[in-house]
């Protein structure tokens, strides 16, 4: 005889976390849970399944939850969805406006178009990978794949905080494995004959800047007047620019240990004194026309400059100068490694560069670092044996 109903109290209301299973007429199973008590009554989450086991499962683990103060998962509630007012709701509050952009991108031409109609609630890990598997085959490179990846984890990650999920499927699949490329930057010679090709040109300050600081663009493009100080030769970065659509904004730092004091080799000093004048002149020649913004590196009008624009006029200057092409981030690389050579230690590169982390400087210039250990062996030498 088929099971009916479970036991249950004959007096009483049902208590909050209580719960009842009852066989419907077409054969399956309907499970529910009290969840509270509201002014028309009973609150419940209801469960169905063809197995009585399986509506029982999902009873007790809504029971466990509800026992938690855990608020119980929307069944009914897609990946899509739930990515979506996690897009609006949270990482619009929490990322900059180019990181909201990218992870709305991922979303939309990875994630959702293949687990996007899945039920937020059962997303499971092997879902994840068929999803990593289908970007795979469609010819999508590791690096993307492993953001879609990330992007998902972190989304995941407040789907829990909110109760929607137990687990964070994306957390239990493997990232897509990245090839590490090894930073090649220009050497310095290189640096020289770069910097004679510059001579003359209007950015000239911008690249004796960026090679002697280490400074990111957007943080050069994003610093004024105000925080350089030319008399000490130093300067502060406080903000950076960004282009989110059509607009170029000035924004704070990416995180607090960017904020910092970088101290200025007298080259730089007199390329940015030159640059001043410069930009005097260019002030008076644009007259009304002028837009004062306090930026150290501007248009001939004094609005900030666009970073796309200001690395094709890079790359032009190292195509004239017959050198190699590189990334206007390059010049950081090439700032970092010239003082990893010349035995700054490691983390007061990592203060200068502004990493949040000293892993992130060794693990880019691992490099450099067997030529440094070799020097710490040879004085080791000469300390030992007295020579």
């Amino acid at each position: 005889m088929a099971r009916r109903k479970q036991d249950e109290p004959k007096q009483g209301r049902r208590g909050r976390g209580e719960g009842s299973i009852t066989q419907r007429a077409d054969g399956t199973w309907r499970g529910y849970v009290t969840t509270g008590y509201g002014p028309k009554g009973a609150i419940r989450k209801y469960y169905y399944g063809k197995a009585f086991a399986e509506v029982r499962d999902k009873v007790s683990g809504a029971q466990q939850d509800v026992r938690r103060g855990l608020p119980l998962p929307g069944e009914r509630q897609t990946v899509a969805s739930f990515l979506e007012d996690w897009l609006t709701t949270v990482a619009a509050q929490r990322v900059r406006p180019n990181t909201l952009a990218s992870y709305r991108e991922i979303v939309t031409l990875h994630v959702v178009p293949h687990i996007g109609t899945l039920k937020l609630a059962k997303l499971a890990p092997q879902d994840v990978r068929a999803m990593l598997k289908r970007l795979e085959d469609a010819g999508v490179s590791p690096h993307r794949r492993r953001y879609a990846r990330t992007v998902l984890r972190i989304a995941l990650n407040h789907a829990i905080r909110d109760g929607l999920v137990i687990r964070n499927a994306a957390a239990l699949t493997d990232a897509p494995k990245v090839e590490r490329v090894e930073v090649q930057p220009l050497s310095p010679e290189q640096v020289r004959k770069f910097l004679g090709a510059a001579k003359g040109e209007r950015l000239e300050g911008l690249y004796v800047t960026a090679v002697a600081s280490g400074l990111r663009r957007s943080e050069l493009l994003g610093l004024t007047w105000q925080h350089v100080d030319l008399e000490r030769g130093m300067l502060r970065v406080v903000a950076g620019v960004q282009r989110v659509g059509k607009e170029i904004l000035v924004l704070p730092p990416k995180t607090e240990k960017s904020k910092r004091t970088v101290t200025l080799p007298q080259i730089a000093v007199a390329s940015l004194r030159a640059h001043r004048t410069r930009q005097l002149e260019e002030r008076l020649l644009a007259g009304s026309r002028w837009q004062e913004t306090g930026l150290v590196f501007t248009s001939t009008t004094g609005t900030a400059l666009d970073g796309a624009n200001v690395s094709h006029r890079f790359h032009a200057l190292l195509e004239r100068a017959g050198l190699p092409t590189q990334r206007f981030h390059d010049l950081r690389h090439a700032c970092a490694s010239f003082l990893l050579a010349q035995g700054i230690p490691a983390r007061e590169v990592m203060e200068v560069l502004g990493h949040s982390q000293i892993g992130t400087t060794m693990n880019l210039y691992t490099h450099i670092m067997p030529a440094m250990h070799q020097e710490a062996a040879d004085r080791m030498d000469e300390l030992l044996s007295g020579t």
